[in-house]
């Protein structure tokens, strides 16, 4: 985990031995359910912790504040959010159980007792949260527009959703909203070629949102 130490000098030893923890529970699980590409797992590190800590990089989520995953299949980018921010719960969703006892092994044996694992459709799901989470699942106004509904209604801009994609998302979708998303490139933080057409996209939480 050298690369992922150099970029977050900030993070302690403890969680430090967690990303090595979780890589080691990856790469055994991987064995008997393919959450990961056989052919992308020895890129763990790069293509999976560090992209979801793209978020991270963006706006960390403060103390105290609840953040829903959906979509997460094996834990991204919920897990390395939940072991980079221990002071956030978050509650990682996922329609497919088989995934999600990837995900759940790998909260077992970190420990990560500020994270919950709930398999659910997002419709179904009673949750509010100041943000949520995903990464490529859909289109993003298709994956807004479902999630919605799990937002708190009143809170900070910085609040909604942050969503892992391309550089394209569709924005005149986004035509009604007070609050416009707006993008961040994950090359800015992240200098390997396989971040140059990553991007973190925010939606504000919207109050007053235009349906």
């Amino acid at each position: 985990m050298n690369t992922l130490k150099s970029y977050f000098t900030e993070f302690s030893k403890e969680q430090c031995q967690q990303f090595e923890q979780a890589a080691a529970q990856y790469i055994e699980w991987n064995q008997k359910i393919n959450v990961i590409s056989r052919k992308d797992i020895d890129n763990i590190e790069l293509h999976h912790f560090l992209h979801s800590l793209a978020i991270y990089k963006a706006h960390p989520f403060e103390s105290g504040s609840r953040c829903i995953d959906l979509g997460t299949g094996g834990g991204f980018p919920g897990i390395p959010l939940a072991i980079a921010m221990p002071e956030v719960s978050f509650v990682l969703v996922d329609s497919i159980q088989k995934k999600l006892t990837v995900a759940q092994a790998v909260v077992e044996a970190l420990e990560l007792n500020n994270v919950e694992v709930v398999n659910s459709r997002i419709e179904a799901l009673k949750l509010t949260a100041e943000y949520i989470t995903g990464r490529a699942v859909e289109p993003l106004p298709d994956f807004y527009n479902r999630a919605k509904h799990l937002l708190i209604k009143k809170g900070k801009a910085q609040h909604g959703l942050y969503y892992l994609k391309g550089p394209d998302i569709g924005s005149a979708a986004f035509s009604g909203f007070r609050r416009q998303p707006t993008s961040s490139p994950v090359s800015q933080w992240f200098k390997e070629p396989y971040f140059e057409e990553k991007w973190v996209w925010h939606v504000p939480l919207q109050n007053d949102l235009l349906e």
